[in-house]
């Protein structure tokens, strides 16, 4: 089965402001990033009950970690039904909470 992944506002500010922090930085990393992300997006299509859970007491919130240099990306999801997957935030590892 394969899941639609959609986003929140919030997920969709997150990764523009990922984005923009890297852009001004280094445009190679930047765009590894971008792809790094997409790739992980791509894994919660088919794999999204693989992910760790966020919530103790919700098994459908769920976080995935993404690889990227020495550090990487938080995903905090929610799989909402059997054919949908929402994106609640990114953060990179080194922010604080989703709060």
């Amino acid at each position: 089965m394969s899941y639609q992944v959609r986003y929140t506002k919030e997920a969709k500010e997150d990764l523009e402001r990922l984005f923009n922090f890297l852009l001004e930085r280094n445009l190679q990393a930047a765009h590894s990033a971008k792809d790094a992300i997409s790739k992980g997006m791509e894994f919660l299509k088919d794999f999204p009950f693989t992910c760790r859970k966020a919530d103790q007491d919700n098994p459908f919130i769920r976080e995935m970690l993404i690889s990227f240099g020495n550090r990487g990306y938080v995903v905090l999801f929610e799989i909402e039904n059997k054919t949908t997957v929402t994106i609640l935030a990114v953060r990179h590892q080194k922010e604080s909470d989703y709060q």
